[in-house]
């Protein structure tokens, strides 16, 4: 008996140092970058996690950071993982980390919501003349991140858009094609690109298609009247369409562009950096991706040679059997305060800021004197801010009152009128990255001739099934 009290004692003076030193090292970790604590004096501190939103370097990253505390009097420290930031957010809100704000996608929101880690915003919303006003941001917006009995958990980052195939419009009007509305019109476009010698240059270099793996294919298996992720009816019961005989003459239609080389063979191991050189490269003739990066392709390239003759214009889906057309509106980016902030009234000022038109132009534009210059009213780029095509985080902020004075980038209004009429939030649950490494193991095995489609979509329906991750 004494060797058991002796045990116990000993694990609890563990558990106190253990406490103890836990403190002390988010302590050190909260100290700004003159290693002073965030509490002095009454001074309106927030600490922040965020990833795509700040500088593009680290150095341009502090002048972020004062250009916030200019505009705000808020003392702020960013912290920025250079990689994996999902799963560093994870692991920061399972260990207890405190960030006065965290940036997250909605599929992340719905995990953190269902462990009540979030905080409630509702009244702030209510509360705030420029969160509540329709004007800045509409109310069909907030229907897309409300939950159960209509609760609030994030303020948007910006207006997200969606993913669409993106063509070289400038090889369409040189090989005189049309834009394509069926899966047969794609395929007859891209096989144009591949032979056609679009580039000019006598070579047989050029690919139809390249994609960032499954990154984004919805546009292509629209024309089977499927979804990539689920689908969940009214009874709860979840599907995943992609993996239904629906979506095999899909895969088939791939099989084809990968035997004929109209496809890139290095599709399925491309990440969205590799996929972005092919297009920018004249390598190949249509993408995958997002609707704001038609403005920042046709940017970089006029910013590179102002008489170029490349054009990037986004594209519809094809057209299912009903005449439908399905694209992926984006997961909605939202700011969100943890339960256990310990700024919380910092952070919704800071949320107004975000939305006011101050702050619009820092997260587009960038910083003052830095990316741009304002003389009587008039904005001017500087080279630098050339080179980071208005976007610190936001492209489009959402905030309809927002004008950007420079405009638009080329092509992003059209790209977006497209997304916006035909697409659909796609539905993360906390299961999707469990299931979606089934259905691209077989979907690539299907893509690339390795599998028969049919077989393909029956064994990835049965694995699904069989780990729990669909209910039919």
């Amino acid at each position: 008996m004494k060797s058991k009290k002796g045990f116990k004692l000993f694990m609890m003076a563990l558990m106190i140092f253990s406490l103890l030193l836990t403190a002390c090292t988010s302590k050190e970790s909260s100290s700004n970058q003159n290693g002073e604590t965030d509490q002095k004096n009454g001074e309106k501190t927030l600490r922040m996690l965020t990833n795509v939103v700040g500088g593009k370097t680290p150095e341009e990253n502090d002048l972020f950071i004062k250009e916030i505390e200019r505009l705000t009097g808020i003392k702020v420290e960013m912290v920025k993982p250079p990689a994996d930031y999902d799963q560093k957010l994870m692991a920061s809100m399972s260990s207890g980390e405190k960030f006065d704000l965290i940036l997250l996608t909605k599929n992340l929101m719905d995990i953190l919501v269902d462990q009540g880690a979030l905080t409630e915003l509702n009244d702030t919303i209510e509360g705030s003349k420029i969160l509540s006003d329709p004007s800045v941001i509409p109310t069909e917006e907030w229907d897309l991140i409300k939950y159960e009995d209509g609760k609030i958990y994030g303020v948007f980052n910006k207006f997200e858009g969606g993913t669409l195939p993106t063509v070289r419009q400038d090889w369409m009007e040189k090989l005189n094609l049309e834009a394509p509305e069926t899966l047969d019109d794609y395929y007859n476009v891209l096989k144009a690109f591949k032979e056609q010698d679009p580039d000019g240059n006598g070579k047989d270099d050029t690919y139809g298609l390249s994609t960032a793996g499954m990154y984004d294919v919805q546009g292509f298996f629209s024309a089977a009247g499927v979804k990539y992720r689920y689908v969940i009816d009214e009874d709860g019961n979840r599907t995943i369409p992609i993996a239904t005989e629906a979506a095999v003459p899909v895969f088939e239609w791939f099989a084809k562009l990968y035997k004929e080389g109209i496809l890139d063979p290095n599709f399925a191991t491309n990440d969205t950096g590799k996929m972005r050189e092919l297009f920018l490269t004249d390598r190949v003739g249509m993408v995958t991706y997002w609707d704001a990066w038609v403005g920042l392709f046709n940017n970089i390239k006029l910013t590179e040679d102002p008489n170029t003759e490349f054009v990037a214009k986004g594209i519809n889906a094809a057209a299912g059997p009903d005449g439908k057309k399905m694209l992926r509106r984006g997961d909605p980016s939202v700011w969100a305060i943890p339960v256990n902030a310990e700024n919380p009234d910092v952070a919704k000022e800071f949320l107004e800021f975000w939305h006011s038109e101050e702050g619009n132009v820092l997260s587009t534009l960038g910083i003052l004197d830095h990316d741009y210059t304002l003389t009587d009213g008039k904005y001017e780029l500087t080279a630098t801010g050339e080179e980071h095509g208005m976007d610190h985080g936001v492209v489009i902020p959402n905030n309809t009152n927002w004008e950007n004075p420079f405009g638009m980038l080329p092509g992003v209004k059209e790209a977006q009128e497209v997304i916006l009429s035909n697409s659909s939030l796609e539905v993360s649950t906390e299961s999707w990255p469990q299931a979606e490494k089934i259905i691209q193991n077989y979907a690539f095995k299907a893509m690339m001739g390795e599998m028969d489609a049919t077989e393909a979509v029956n064994q990835m329906h049965k694995e699904l099934l069989d780990a729990d991750l669909i209910d039919k």
